[in-house]
C-alpha cells in the first residue's frame, strides 16, 4: 500500500529535497504524517509491515478503545458515529486505513528501518532500513509504538516449562481454552480484559495473578466517560488529584480486599506518574465478586512443569498467559543518540527534541489518563510546528 500522488498536490520537501521520515504507520505516525502535511512539509511514512495500523491489528478480538469515540479521532477526520462510542478492534483499523486513504498520505510499506543516526554533514538524518536502503530526511519522527516488542519476564525455570506459555501479544479468542485451566499473569487493562473474555469463553477455572493490586475504575458512570475526567485533571498537581480520586473509586468500584483486590495505598494520579495506568473494568470487578475469576499471588518461577506463586504455592494449570506488557525496543534503533531514559523510553515525546539530537521527535510512547490516541493527536500538531519552525531558516 504505497498511497502516491500527482506531482501538483505533492507537499514540499526541504530546500535540499529532503522529506521528513516518519517511522511507523500506526495512529501516531499517521497523524503526525497529516499534521505535517498540512504545513505543506513533505511527509513519507515507513512501515515495516504490509499495512497500517500493525498493533491494533495483532490485538485480541474483544478489544475496544477504552477511549471515547468522540475524543480518540486524529485530526483532519473523526471516527464514524456508526462504530459506537467504544470503537472496535477491527474498527480502529478500518479507520486508521480510512484516514491514510482520505489524506493521501505518502507511506512506504515493507521498510523496517534498523538504525537512525545524524546525516554526514549534519544538518538531517539518516536512517539504515531494509533492503540495503540509505534515506536521507530533514527530520525524523519516531513513532514505531508503544505496544512494539512483547516482554516476557525472565522468570526461574521459565525456559524449560513445558507447559503452554504465550506472551497476551500471542492471544486472540477464548475458543482454545474452553473447558480448560488458565492462569493469566498481570493485571493491566490486558490481563483483566483477557481474564474475563477466558471465563465468558468458557474456560474451566481462571486464575489471575497479581503482584500490585491496581486501582481499578469504571469506564463509564452515568453516561460520564473516565476519560473526561482524565482530560479535566490532567493538568491539576498529583497530590489534588489522588485525593480527589480515592472517594471517587471508593463511591463506584465495591471493594475487592476480601477476593484479594485490596485498594492500592499509593494515590492513583502518583501510580500513573509511575507508569501504571489504572484498570477500566469491562467485567472484571463482576467475575472476582462472583469467583469467576481468582485472584492469587504473583508468579515467582517455574518448576517441574509447575508454577510456583511468591506465596508458596504451587499450581498446575493448563496454560499460562503472560499480559505483562511490552518494550518499546528503541535501544538499537536510537540509543546511541543519548535520547532515552533507564527504561528505554524517550526523554521527550511531541514538539520537544531531545537536546543532542535536534530534529528527531517521539510519537505513541506515554500512555496518559487522557487517552492515547487524543495525545497523539496533540503530539502531531506540536511535532509539525516544531518541524516547520525547525525548516524556516533553511527556506
Amino acid at each position: 500500500m504505497d498511497h502516491s500522488r500527482s506531482a501538483s498536490t505533492q507537499p514540499s520537501s526541504a530546500p535540499d529535497g529532503r522529506p521528513v521520515y516518519v517511522i511507523g504507520a500506526g495512529p501516531g505516525g499517521l497523524a503526525a504524517a497529516y499534521a505535517l502535511r498540512a504545513r505543506g512539509i513533505r511527509a513519507v511514512v515507513l512501515e515495516k509491515t504490509d499495512g497500517v495500523g500493525a498493533s491494533w491489528r495483532g490485538h485480541y478480538d474483544r478489544l475496544r478503545l477504552h477511549t471515547t469515540r468522540r475524543l480518540s479521532g486524529l485530526p483532519g477526520l473523526k471516527i464514524p458515529r456508526k462504530y459506537g462510542r467504544w470503537v472496535a478492534r477491527d474498527d480502529v483499523v478500518r479507520y486508521l486505513e480510512k484516514y491514510a486513504e482520505h489524506h493521501e498520505l505518502e507511506i512506504v510499506t515493507g521498510v523496517e528501518v534498523f538504525r537512525v543516526e545524524r546525516s554526514g554533514d549534519g544538518t538531517g538524518w539518516l536512517l539504515h532500513a531494509s533492503g540495503g536502503r540509505e534515506l536521507t530526511g530533514s527530520a525524523v519522527v519516531v513513532a514505531t509504538g508503544y505496544n512494539h516488542t512483547p516482554r516476557l519476564p525472565g522468570w526461574p525455570g521459565g525456559e524449560g516449562y513445558t507447559g503452554e506459555l504465550l506472551h497476551s501479544g500471542d492471544y486472540r479468542e477464548a475458543g482454545p481454552y474452553t473447558g480448560r485451566d488458565v492462569l493469566v499473569v498481570g493485571i493491566g487493562n490486558t490481563g483483566a480484559e483477557i481474564a474475563v473474555d477466558l471465563v465468558e469463553g468458557g474456560a474451566a477455572r481462571v486464575r489471575l495473578a497479581v503482584r500490585t493490586a491496581p486501582h481499578i475504575l469504571r469506564r463509564s458512570t452515568l453516561g460520564w466517560a473516565a476519560q473526561y475526567t482524565g482530560v479535566l485533571v490532567r493538568r491539576l498537581p498529583v497530590g489534588l488529584v489522588d485525593r480527589l480520586a480515592g472517594p471517587l473509586a471508593k463511591a463506584s468500584v465495591p471493594d475487592l480486599a476480601a477476593h484479594g483486590l485490596p485498594r492500592p495505598d499509593t494515590g492513583l494520579y502518583s501510580r500513573v506518574k509511575q507508569g501504571a495506568i489504572p484498570v477500566q473494568d469491562v467485567g472484571l470487578v463482576d467475575a472476582v465478586r462472583g469467583g469467576r475469576v481468582e485472584i492469587v499471588a504473583a508468579v515467582e518461577a517455574f518448576e517441574g512443569g509447575k508454577v510456583v506463586l511468591a506465596d508458596g504455592t504451587r499450581i498446575s494449570p493448563d496454560a499460562v498467559i503472560a499480559a505483562t506488557g511490552y518494550s518499546p525496543a528503541l535501544e538499537s534503533l536510537v540509543g546511541h543518540l543519548d535520547v532515552l531514559d533507564g527504561r528505554g523510553r524517550p526523554l521527550v515525546h511531541g514538539g520537544r527534541a531531545p537536546a543532542p539530537a535536534p530534529g528527531l521527535y517521539f510519537t505513541g510512547f506515554t500512555n496518559p489518563i487522557s487517552g492515547m490516541f487524543r495525545e497523539m493527536a496533540l503530539d502531531a500538531g506540536r511535532i509539525a510546528r516544531a518541524v516547520a519552525g525547525q525548516l524556516r531558516p533553511q527556506q
